[in-house]
């Protein structure tokens, strides 16, 4: 029983470990690089972190219950998936289409991008002078009615922060509030997908070490909420230097988002040549280990 206790207290460490994968890194840094707060950017590591438990813990399952063999063209096939998602998010991120779609479907922004951009105006009235939007200052979400004449200008915030019933947010929910859909689908996929490359691998390993089942399957649930604390700080130590000079130092900002898109489609293209070249995936016999 200690034995496997502490095996299973391992599986944690490894799942913080396993966050650190240069694949894991380079999707998310993808995401970050658009972010202008660290809480976001921890957010989006937990939802990464939760798609990638999701998979494991499916795959993983399945293998360990019914010793499912997978064969290697279908692991390779697995794995290549991975590299073409770093490619796809390599080429949105260079050509500024990941900008403009966060821009579109998130539904609260900065208040000095919009004073950059243009007003999105939640309501106008009667007069068509004063309306009023949503946005941010120092963290906090407030309604801003404002009009052409100096005289008017006010700040509400009433229910910013608070549930329909009254209770207050939680720092996650009001995250995730303000990511939006599409930015809450996006890291969720993108972890699903690397939780494929991984699955079998994890899956070996716990059968390897831990022959009870139900033992091997509590290791899965550690070892992804072990994944899920270690993309989270990688996110948000990610997101820290994007979320203190996107203003300051703009240009500075827009290159390390435009290193980051290189450095995916970089890593993608030699995954996906490794995959289907050296490994052989379009060959007869393919070479496949899962790592």
């Amino acid at each position: 029983m200690v034995n496997l206790l502490a095996a299973i207290g391992l599986g944690f460490v490894l799942g913080m470990r396993h966050a650190t994968d240069p694949d894991h890194v380079i999707a998310v840094s993808t995401i970050v690089s658009r972010q202008r707060s660290i809480r976001q950017a921890g957010a989006i590591g937990a939802l990464w972190g939760i798609g990638h438990t999701i998979t494991i813990f499916c795959v993983g399952a399945a293998i360990i219950l019914f010793n499912i063999v997978i064969p290697p063209r279908i692991g390779l096939i697995m794995e290549l998936a991975v590299g073409l998602m770093l490619i796809l998010l390599g080429i949105l991120n260079l050509t500024g289409v990941t900008q403009r779609i966060t821009h579109r479907y998130t539904p609260l922004h900065d208040h000095s991008e919009q004073n950059d951009a243009q007003h999105n105006d939640a309501q106008h009235r009667d007069d068509g002078v004063v309306h009023s939007h949503l946005h941010q200052h120092d963290g906090a979400v407030h309604e801003h009615i404002h009009g052409h004449h100096p005289d008017v200008h006010m700040h509400l915030e009433p229910d910013a922060a608070m549930e329909d019933d009254g209770n207050p947010r939680s720092v996650f929910q009001n995250a995730l509030r303000k990511l939006g859909l599409y930015q809450f689908l996006r890291p969720l996929a993108i972890g699903l997908v690397h939780g494929l490359a991984g699955s079998a691998a994890v899956a070996l390993l716990v059968l390897a070490e831990i022959r009870d089942p139900r033992w091997a399957i509590a290791y899965l649930l550690v070892f992804g909420v072990g994944t899920i604390a270690g993309m989270m700080l990688i996110t948000m130590a990610i997101g820290a230097p994007f979320a203190y000079t996107g203003r300051r130092f703009a240009p500075f900002n827009r290159g390390l988002g435009v290193a980051s898109g290189l450095l995916s489609l970089g890593f993608g293209l030699f995954i996906t040549y490794q995959i289907a070249i050296t490994d052989g995936l379009f060959a007869t016999h393919p070479h496949w280990t899962p790592h």
